[in-house]
């Protein structure tokens, strides 16, 4: 019996992922304007454009990107081919990145449209630092995982979702972690976002890796790929265009 108590009051203790929710206060809902899809500038390097391939991504083992190549220049998350990745590596930079949820979609919460684009991805899975993406247009989840929030971390400063079938866009500028010789901060991320137009993260300093369960931490790393998420939630898969980046001294 006094094995089975141990046992039972361990597993007690163990977290859970709905200790680092955040229910309140709810982000007002502000109505963007109208949908702009901006041509990047002439010093950027574009991940996702007009082309007809992928060539600027890779799947988590490095092998080719496996989502869906539309004619129009889009990507569709393939569900269960995993997440994939920038071949190239980056520091501090400008984003540009628009997503769409697609009409008609099913579920609720968390299991609505759920992605991720992971400002640095530092290793397999989902490791790195996310900016959520969900379907937050009449959705109620926790406040730090609706879009735009920097997931279980920071909320968004407002609620500027469109409705399923329209394009939304995040607007980025990510400065990495700096880190010591012996692997300590030596100053956190820093994140501005905008979300359709509208200021959602206003140079918020994160508090580490993107954590599901427990605290977010550090590890040191360099300049990193950015990462798309392949959530695995069972509503229909969400679409990627246009997505271009500055690089930043």
């Amino acid at each position: 019996m006094m094995i089975i108590a141990i046992a039972l009051a361990a597993a007690a203790q163990q977290p859970k992922p709905e200790e680092t929710e955040q229910w309140t206060p709810v982000p007002p809902i502000v109505t963007p304007g109208p949908v702009t899809s901006p041509a990047p500038p002439s010093d950027a390097v574009v991940l996702l454009g007009s082309g007809t391939d992928l060539k600027e991504w890779a799947s988590m083992d490095g092998k080719a990107a496996a989502w869906t190549l539309n004619r129009d220049g889009s990507v569709t998350v393939k569900k269960g081919t995993g997440n994939i990745q920038t071949r190239r590596s980056f520091t501090n930079y400008q984003l540009h990145l628009e997503w769409r949820v697609p009409v008609g979609i099913k579920g609720e919460g968390q299991g609505r449209g759920n992605s991720g684009l992971f400002l640095a991805s530092t290793g397999a899975g989902d490791s790195g630092y996310e900016l959520q993406i969900v379907d937050s247009f009449n959705n109620k989840t926790y406040v730090n995982g609706q879009a735009a929030s920097i997931y279980k971390q920071s909320p968004p400063l407002a609620n500027a979702m469109r409705a399923p079938g329209q394009w939304q866009t995040y607007d980025v500028i990510w400065h990495a972690p700096v880190f010591n010789a012996d692997g300590s901060v030596k100053s956190q991320a820093r994140v501005t976002a905008f979300h359709n137009g509208v200021l959602v993260q206003d140079d918020y300093h994160v508090t580490g890796e993107t954590a599901y369960i427990g605290k977010p931490q550090y590890e040191a790393h360099g300049p990193s790929p950015i990462k798309l998420q392949d959530h695995g939630d069972p509503s229909q898969p969400i679409s990627f265009r246009n997505i271009w980046v500055r690089e930043l001294p």
